[in-house]
């Protein structure tokens, strides 16, 4: 027991000793204020803690309303897109150009259809042709022409009818006669030509008017910003794009258009030359009363 005393205060005195430097430097004063602030800061810190706990939460929703203020606002399409940019470049200058897409898209979708409506099966006029020759004669086969649409067709016919004149004649006849049908296929392609180069030269003329308006404002408030020269050179960008937008429309239409035509008069000057082979093979175009 008296062993067990002894160690005791062998230990608390052990104890007191290591203590004694640290309680010698510091206040008792200092330290229970030191841990009164410990502690008050402790509080703050878990009081500041469960204030910012919700923080995300705020977070994302200020994340979330910007992101909902960019939205776009749904606009009115295309339609209104150009109606917009109509009315920008100044309708004293983009009517005309409006005129020449009209005017020229109207003369192209004429041109279309006629020339879907000429083509013909060549190869299937002339076998009926033949037929016609062998069975019925001139007549019969002037008969299946007239009854069938196309210039080829009408070629034939007026080989046919002169057939009786000789070979020379008819080699005429269907010349002179396929330079008409040729006329018909290429008729209103001048007005498109037309139309292809006046609407860019619509478009540079609003683009020098707007260049001149700008100007004009420049020296009237004797400044230059953007927000005085923005209108004349808007008139000037629209109205430029538009013209060269019409022409690049109407070339294409134009080309399609030349090219069927080609297609068309290829198939009427061969069309032409089987049906005086087909004339010579049956002996019509020998002289007879």
């Amino acid at each position: 027991m008296k062993r067990i005393v002894l160690s005791f205060a062998m230990t608390v005195a052990l104890i007191c000793a290591g203590l004694a430097p640290s309680i010698a430097q510091t206040d008792p004063a200092e330290d229970t204020a030191a841990t009164v602030a410990d502690s008050s800061a402790g509080m703050v810190d878990s009081a500041a803690a469960m204030e910012e706990e919700p923080a995300p939460m705020e977070e994302e929703t200020a994340a979330a309303e910007p992101m909902a203020e960019e939205a776009p606002a749904p606009e009115g399409g295309l339609h209104q897109v150009v109606k917009q940019k109509f009315i920008e470049g100044g309708p004293e200058f983009m009517s005309f150009v409006l005129i020449c897409l009209i005017l020229g898209l109207a003369i192209c979708i004429e041109r279309i259809l006629y020339l879907n409506m000429a083509s013909t099966n060549t190869e299937k006029l002339l076998d009926q042709v033949d037929e016609a020759l062998k069975s019925g004669g001139v007549d019969a086969a002037k008969e299946v022409c007239r009854n069938t649409r196309g210039p080829v067709a009408s070629i034939f016919y007026q080989g046919l009818d002169r057939a009786n004149q000789g070979i020379d004649m008819v080699e005429k006849s269907v010349v002179s006669y396929g330079s008409v049908q040729m006329g018909l296929l290429e008729k209103g392609l001048s007005w498109i030509g037309l139309f292809i180069a006046l609407a860019p030269m619509l478009g540079f003329f609003g683009t020098v008017i707007g260049m001149i308006q700008a100007f004009d404002a420049i020296a009237a408030q004797n400044n230059i910003s953007p927000g005085i020269v923005a209108g004349g050179i808007g008139v000037a960008l629209i109205t430029t794009v538009s013209g060269l937008l019409v022409a690049m429309v109407l070339q294409i239409f134009y080309n399609y258009i030349v090219a069927k035509v080609d297609s068309i008069v290829n198939e009427m000057e061969n069309a032409s030359i089987s049906l005086i082979d087909v004339l010579i093979k049956h002996g019509i175009t020998d002289k007879s009363a």
